[in-house]
């Protein structure tokens, strides 16, 4: 059974850095992307892809809103990724999924990913 989790949300005061993780198992073949979106509490928006990463070779893809502030990474070896957000703003306030995606492709496109987390909350607050 494929199972995606992710978690490391948390309560921060501006300024602050939160790292998330994301962890898988139970996938036959090897993903081919893994991807970090938000969606913000009461909002009808489809979830914002703000960071991506090609797992074979390291490319990577970040929104502008969170450009030199989050660093995508992953370990291989502990079937892990991680997001390390620096610098967080009141506006980063959100629920935070990850997702692994199938096919061969980079995007930060929501639909394109084919397993999710469950969602951690991140809340930036004074």
């Amino acid at each position: 059974q494929v199972r995606v989790m992710d978690s490391g949300g948390g309560l921060v005061q501006p300024g602050g850095s939160l790292r998330l993780s994301c962890t898988t198992s139970g996938f036959r073949s090897p993903y081919t992307a893994i991807g970090w979106f938000r969606q913000a509490p009461g909002s009808e928006r489809a979830r914002e892809g703000i960071s991506c990463m090609n797992v074979k070779d390291g490319t990577t893809y970040y929104a502008d809103s969170v450009k030199g502030r989050f660093t995508i990474a992953r370990d291989n070896a502990k079937n892990t990724g991680y997001l390390q957000m620096n610098s967080l703003k009141l506006e980063d306030t959100a629920v935070y999924y990850c997702a692994a995606k199938a096919n061969v492709g980079l995007t930060a496109m929501p639909g394109r990913y084919d397993y999710w987390g469950q969602g951690t909350q991140v809340t930036v607050s004074s």
